[in-house]
């Protein structure tokens, strides 16, 4: 069959499913060109590839159902929750149907006294921590976006409470997932440990919607502790903020977070939300526990930060305060953006160990000044994960192409210092390359698991792998 041949038989295929899905979904499924842009509108530097048809999905029932139809024409399936992500995971490169999970948005069950519950994939952690406030319960990952439960753990998110409380592979009790053949498994349970079998929730977790569908979590919850502060201390030098997280996490003070903006991050973050913070590089911190743990913790970590050249803390420990500090910390994209009004942005992450981190966030930092791009630094230090937003005209193939150069520098010396290539963004589309260079041959057993689970790539082709 040539190529031509090829092209009219996936063409007319593809118009299959379309009319089947219809006739099996009607109005939940819509081919308008806005509805796909939507869904083909992501963050970073990436191409405009749209799906070829957009489901809103309400049950895992109807998920099982449009894979299924999916599976017998041999049309894609790119499963959407906030399209928050930043490596283009819901991009369709091949087409096919963009299954949106964001209506299955309903909180299942919630046992306060097991600190367990269960959620469609649609939740967001916002409303589930709407939710949960009343029994004196939180969910505590926090990657900034109102992402959704079931993409933040198709990506393993984390993010600013990763210290204190790990990731999404740490807060991951089972899973409801609808397998590429449209067969429906659940994993794990409500149990805190379990020996029986192959661990398939932590491999579905981080697998960016390549294996299955993730429909249903069951989460781990943590009580509110008893009091909670907040506070914001600038530095003299970067390297001062940097050794203070380092010597924060050695010494064991049990953080609740720890967040790094540099002095080019800081003027944004002024700039955007009419702020007065110093504009050099600043520490974000969050103690929490109880009242005498809290204090003893503050006052260790402001010995640490006054010996590294910190400057006054700025205390919030209202609620309300400390909502709107973590809020303005939350926009520090949206801030970044603006300091180029139009700009496209290079975004990417590594994650160090915490030992390497003030010599390659020192290092990052003089590479982008020295290249001339606009990019601020920013991250979830404790834990060794930091950013760049590296801002370029998308018109100017110069700056495209030194931004890249800029993230591939970045990321190879990440890995030269027994770190990864994203501590949390994922791989999607635009880490492919790196993967391969991190786990090497391991990389091959990945794509066999892969071909075991989806044997005709159907399950968001061309990420992690580009095939």
């Amino acid at each position: 069959m040539n190529a031509r041949q090829s092209n009219l038989r996936d063409a007319s295929a593809n118009q299959a499913a379309i009319a089947e899905l219809a006739a099996r979904f009607g109005d939940a499924l819509s081919t308008a060109e806005a509805v796909r842009r939507n869904h083909a509108t992501v963050e970073g530097f990436h191409p405009y590839l749209p799906a070829d048809a957009v489901l809103m999905a309400r049950s895992t029932e109807e998920v099982a159902e449009a894979v299924r139809i999916c599976a017998r024409h041999g049309f894609p399936v790119i499963p959407y929750g906030a399209g928050s992500s930043v490596e283009g995971h819901v991009l369709a490169p091949r087409g096919g149907l963009s299954l949106d999970l964001s209506e299955m948005n309903a909180i299942l069950q919630v046992n306060a006294a097991d600190l367990d519950c269960r959620v469609q994939a649609g939740v967001t952690r916002k409303q589930l921590n709407s939710e949960l406030r009343d029994q004196g319960l939180f969910f505590p990952v926090d990657p900034g976006a109102d992402a959704t439960i079931g993409g933040m753990v198709a990506t393993n998110a984390s993010g600013t409470t990763t210290v204190r409380y790990g990731g999404m592979r740490a807060n991951v009790l089972g899973l409801t997932v609808v397998l590429a053949d449209g067969r429906v498994i659940t994993t794990g349970g409500r149990a805190r440990k379990s020996s029986a079998g192959y661990d398939l929730t932590n491999l579905f977790t981080g697998s960016e919607g390549t294996l299955g569908v993730i429909t249903e979590i069951q989460l781990r919850l943590h009580g509110v502790p008893e009091e909670t502060i907040a506070a914001v201390c600038p530095f003299q030098t970067l390297q001062g903020a940097v050794n203070t997280v380092i010597e924060a996490v050695q010494y064991g003070i049990p953080m609740a977070r720890m967040e790094l903006l540099d002095a080019l991050s800081m003027k944004a973050f002024n700039a955007y939300g009419q702020a007065d913070y110093a504009e050099t590089p600043t520490l974000f911190l969050e103690f929490q526990g109880q009242s005498v743990a809290v204090k003893e913790q503050a006052e260790l970590v402001a010995e640490l930060c006054a010996a590294n050249g910190g400057g006054e803390f700025r205390w919030a420990a209202a609620q309300e305060e400390r909502d709107a500090l973590w809020d303005a910390r939350h926009k520090a994209y949206f801030a970044a953006m603006a300091l180029r009004p139009g700009a496209s942005a290079v975004i990417t992450d590594v994650c160090v160990p915490v030992s390497r981190l003030a010599e390659a966030i020192l290092e990052t930092r003089a590479d982008i000044d020295e290249a001339g791009v606009t990019g601020p630094i920013l991250g979830h230090v404790a834990d060794g994960n930091f950013h760049c937003i590296l801002l370029v005209d998308p018109a100017n193939a110069a700056e495209v192409a030194a931004a890249k150069s800029l993230s591939d520098r970045m990321v190879r010396r990440g890995l030269d210092m027994g770190g990864t290539c994203t501590g949390e963004h994922g791989v999607g589309l635009g880490k492919q390359h790196h993967l391969i260079a991190q786990h090497g041959e391991a990389v091959s057993v990945m794509a066999g698991l892969k071909r075991a689970l989806d044997p005709a790539n159907l399950m968001n082709p061309g990420k992690i792998f580009a095939v």
